[in-house]
């Protein structure tokens, strides 16, 4: 799946403003994603994009969770 910058400009953006908010709020998010749910943060983007920004998420709490 090609993305385009812009789209991939808020990817980042959302996935910054929701770890932004700290741990427990992006497992909420996570959980939220993952029941096929939408969150503040995603409200502009596709379905597609908060299955990227679910994938990320998870990426980055493995690193926690790893410690």
């Amino acid at each position: 799946m090609s993305v385009s910058q812009d789209e991939q400009s808020a990817i980042i953006a959302c996935i910054e403003a929701i770890c932004h908010c700290g741990c427990d709020a992006v497992r909420a998010t996570m959980t939220v994603l993952e029941q096929g749910g939408n969150h503040t943060q995603c409200q502009r983007l596709t379905a597609q994009q908060r299955l990227q920004v679910l994938r990320e998420l998870k990426a980055i709490m493995a690193v926690y969770d790893a410690r």
